[in-house]
C-alpha cells in the first residue's frame, strides 16, 4: 500500500513543480530562479516535516511516504538532499556531509555533461 501514498504524492509534487515553474519563469531570465526557489522551499519543507516527524513518531509511516518521499520527491530531489546532508552534519559527520554534497553536485554536473555529449555524438553518428 505504500507504493499508492508515493504514487499520489509524487503526483501532487510534480504537478506543483510544474505550477510553480510557469508561475515563476519570466522571458529572458539568465539565473534558473524556478528551480532555486522549489529546491529552497523543497528543503525548507523537508525540514519542516523532519521536526515535526521527530515529535509525532506516527509521520514516520504512511504519511512520511506521502509527503517527504511522494510530494517532496515529485516536487524536488534536492529536499532529500538537503534532509540526508543535514543528518550526517547533525551526527557529526561533518566530512561525510561535505564530501557528500561536494561529490553529489560536482560528480552529477560532470556526469550530466558526460551523457549529454556522448548520446549528441551517438546521434550525430547516425
Amino acid at each position: 500500500m505504500g507504493w499508492l501514498w508515493v504514487a499520489i504524492g509524487g503526483a501532487v509534487g510534480a504537478s506543483l513543480r510544474y505550477a510553480a515553474g510557469l508561475w515563476l519563469l519570466k522571458p529572458q531570465m539568465q539565473f534558473p530562479w524556478p528551480t532555486w526557489w522549489v529546491n529552497i522551499l523543497g528543503c525548507l519543507c523537508a525540514g519542516i516535516f523532519f521536526a515535526c516527524s521527530q515529535k509525532y513518531p506516527m509521520l514516520q509511516q504512511e504519511a512520511r511516504l506521502f509527503l517527504m518521499v511522494g510530494i517532496l520527491g515529485g516536487f524536488t530531489t534536492f529536499s532529500s538532499f538537503g534532509l540526508e546532508s543535514f543528518q550526517l552534519l547533525k551526527h557529526g559527520a561533518v566530512g561525510l556531509a561535505l564530501l557528500y554534497a561536494l561529490s553529489s553536485v560536482i560528480v552529477g554536473i560532470i556526469v550530466l555533461a558526460l551523457g549529454f555529449y556522448l548520446t549528441s555524438l551517438a546521434l550525430a553518428q547516425s
